[in-house]
Order: structure tokens, then C-alpha cells, then sequence
């Protein structure tokens, strides 16, 4: 699919990787890679294009930890104006960073566990940032006012609040724009409280506006099962994600057999879970 980026530059999002995009300016050939999976094929195009004759600069979560092998061949990191709107043009980021720290989250290597705010952003329908509920009070008003004032309705906060710092003045603040479902994270057992705390809030919203991002495969199996169990009783929709090596080659789950998973099991839960079968039937009913 290709389009026409800003001052006539070229701009497609690469058939040889879902998650990139390549545009060129001037003698310059710009490649962002969202995935770690899609690092061969940008590799690959960023050697043909430097044999091209172009100056080569490539970024993204997709090559940060990998980003040392592509020396000789490109210029790697760096901030590039508009990044986010050539992969998704709904797309905006009103701050970076995350204050949490997740062991198994790009973004705290990546962007920083302090915030680094963006108080000019575009008002877009997608809002990206990673922590809203942790972002000072005052820059919630902003950036809820910046919406308002642009007349742009907020249709998925898509990377959603934190549990933890979740309360009933962030969710004042908050439902006057948000459109979209609220998206939470459930990783580990011991956010538990949190969570529930959170889904009670939220109790007269349907399941479907109440979605929890459930991490699975960091735990044992049943620790991981129940607490997809506790969202469906909370009134939330769950919605698993198998963990997965920030370096991954391939779009494969990190399989933990020391905790006693197999790259099966994650794939029944995932899809028992994620397809809804919950509704119908137990995970040890499960047939795939």
C-alpha cells in the first residue's frame, strides 16, 4: 500500500513486514520497524537501499535491541518527526514513557521510566501514550482539553491506564472523552486488588467496554488461567497475551517450560480466551 507522506515525500508501509514503514526524503531513506519479527526483512531492505545509493536511517521498538547489527549499514535511532502518523494516520502521542518498570515492556528501555511530555501534540481519534492514569493530574486536563478544543473525539485510548494509579478522579477526568473501551493490564498475580478495585469502578459498563489485557506465560499455568478467571467474575472481557522476548525473530510466545508451559498450552489458552470460548465452556473442556 503506498500514499503521499508530507512535502511530496514517498511513503508505504513495506509488503516484506506488516510492521514497517519506508518513506524517503532527499538523498535520505528513512525505515521504522515496530516488531522485533519484522528485523531480517528490514535489515534486508535497508541493505538494498544503501546499495541504492541512499543514506539509510532506521528506528523503532522493532530494532532497539538489535539495533548494533545493522552497523555499516544504517544510521540507527534518533527522533523523526511524524513517525507514528506514517504507520497509523488516526494515531497520536500526547506523552513517552511509563513509570512502572515491566521487566517484559520495551518502553521503559526504550522511552525512559519518567515522562516526557508532548504538550503540542495533534489532538488524533488513537491515543498511544502507555500510562495515562500515571501522568500528572494537571496534563491529563491538558491533553483532555486539547481534545476538546480541536473537536476530535478520543475512539481508543489504546494503550490504556494503570491499575494501580486508576481512581475515581482520573475516571471523572477521563469518561467526559473516552470513547472507546477502558484498557487495563493484568500481568502478574500480585495486581490483583488493583484490578478488582478498578472493574468495580467500571461496574455499570458493560464487559465489552471493560477490556484486560491478561499476560500469560510468565507465570505458571494456573496462576495465569485464574487470573483470566478473575477478570470474566469482575465483569471485565479478558483479552491474553502470550509474553515474549523483547529480541524475538519470529512471532513466537517465549515458551517457559521451567514454569510448565508448552508452545501448545499457550496457544489453547490464547485462543480459548480470546475467541470467546469462555463463555461456553471450561479451559479443560477445551478442544482445539
Amino acid at each position: 500500500m503506498s500514499a503521499r507522506g508530507i512535502a511530496g515525500c514517498s511513503l508505504k508501509k513495506a509488503k516484506w513486514g506488516k510492521g514497517i514503514v519506508e518513506w524517503i526524503e532527499g538523498d535520505t531513506a528513512y525505515l521504522s520497524v515496530v516488531f522485533s519479527w519484522d528485523f531480517d526483512a528490514a535489515y534486508s531492505r535497508a541493505v538494498m537501499l544503501r546499495h541504492m545509493g541512499y543514506q539509510v536511517r532506521v528506528g523503532g521498538p522493532g530494532v532497539f535491541v538489535m539495533g548494533q547489527r545493522l552497523a555499516g549499514v544504517a544510521e540507527v535511532g534518533g527522533s523523526i518527526p511524524d513517525t507514528v502518523i506514517r504507520h497509523n494516520p488516526m494515531a497520536t502521542f500526547a506523552s513517552r514513557g511509563c513509570d512502572v518498570g515491566c521487566w517484559f515492556c520495551i518502553v521503559p528501555a526504550m522511552e525512559g521510566r519518567t515522562f516526557t511530555l508532548i504538550p503540542d501534540f495533534q489532538p488524533r481519534p488513537i491515543l498511544c501514550d502507555n500510562n495515562l492514569s500515571a501522568l500528572p493530574g494537571e496534563y491529563q486536563d491538558h491533553i483532555i482539553d486539547r481534545y476538546q478544543r480541536a473537536g476530535v473525539p478520543l475512539l481508543d485510548a489504546n494503550s490504556g491506564f494503570e491499575p494501580q494509579t486508576f481512581d475515581d478522579e482520573v475516571y471523572a477526568r477521563w469518561r467526559r472523552l473516552n470513547r472507546g473501551p477502558w484498557r487495563f493490564a493484568y500481568d502478574e498475580l500480585k495486581e490483583g486488588e488493583d484490578v478488582r478495585r478498578v472493574l468495580r469502578m467500571l461496574k455499570d459498563l458493560p464487559a465489552s467496554k471493560k477490556r484486560v489485557y491478561v499476560l500469560i506465560g510468565n507465570e505458571q499455568p494456573l496462576l495465569c488461567l485464574y487470573r483470566i478467571h478473575q477478570v470474566i467474575a469482575w465483569g471485565g472481557e479478558p483479552h491474553v497475551q502470550p509474553v515474549m522476548k523483547l529480541n524475538a525473530r519470529q512471532k513466537q510466545p517465549w515458551v517457559r517450560k521451567d514454569l510448565g508451559w508448552t508452545a501448545q498450552s499457550l496457544r489453547d489458552m490464547a485462543r480459548w480466551a480470546n475467541r470467546w470460548i469462555w463463555r461456553k465452556a471450561f479451559f479443560r473442556e477445551y478442544r482445539p
